[in-house]
């Protein structure tokens, strides 16, 4: 494991992912949970962000402080799946635009293919995070990523909820200058690419679908 890769294990997280994990766990239950545990997560992902010296007075005194610098930020999920983790981090970052993208795989050739991209209008100038609860093989994530550079941006960050070994190691290999925030660390994958223990499927179990 390398320092691109921040496994966020925080008794709050590690609680709330358990519950998800739980086969019996219903799907409002499954969206709140979600919906908290990318909060969380957010805080550990915004932690190097740029701070600047400002004065502020308080209602006893004048004092230096700090706050952000602006650094404007994108929230980009991959659909459909990736939408559940939205509205927990706008939540503490109000300001934030989001992008869309959406993938499926192409039957023949099995590659990720395109069929949606939509960035904030200055996502070059932007942090944008790209999330997605599942990095199984690593597949679908590494091609998002690639979509997004290929339109000029260079500050990314992937957040996952549970990533595979393969997944890690895909995503490390197209894209080293990534870094990659999971709150969990799994086996392996198994014949269908479904992480191990995992969860099941996010988006199923987000939406009541199957």
């Amino acid at each position: 494991m390398t320092e691109k890769v921040h496994i966020l294990n925080h008794p709050l997280i590690q609680h709330k992912l358990s519950i998800m994990r739980d086969k019996n766990t219903g799907t409002k239950e499954f969206r709140e949970l979600l919906d908290e545990i990318s909060m969380l997560m957010v805080y550990e992902v915004t932690r190097d962000l740029p701070t600047e010296e400002v004065e502020v007075e308080t209602p006893l005194a004048l004092m230096k402080t700090r706050m952000l610098t602006g650094m404007p930020i994108g929230v980009v999920p991959i659909l459909r799946a990736g939408l559940g983790m939205v509205d927990g981090i706008m939540q503490l970052i109000p300001n934030a635009k989001v992008g869309h993208i959406g993938l499926y795989r192409d039957p023949d050739s099995l590659q990720p293919v395109e069929y949606y991209c939509k960035l904030p209008a200055d996502s070059e100038q932007r942090l944008l995070v790209v999330l997605d609860p599942m990095l199984a093989t690593g597949g679908s994530a590494s091609a998002a990523i690639t979509f997004i550079k290929q339109r000029g941006s260079t500050n990314i960050k992937l957040v996952n909820l549970i990533a595979a070994p393969e997944g890690i190691e895909r995503i490390q290999r197209d894209h080293p200058d990534v870094d990659i925030y999971v709150a969990a660390m799994d086996e392996r994958l198994n014949e269908h690419g479904y992480i191990l223990p995992g969860l099941g499927d996010a988006g199923d179990r987000l939406y009541g679908t199957k």
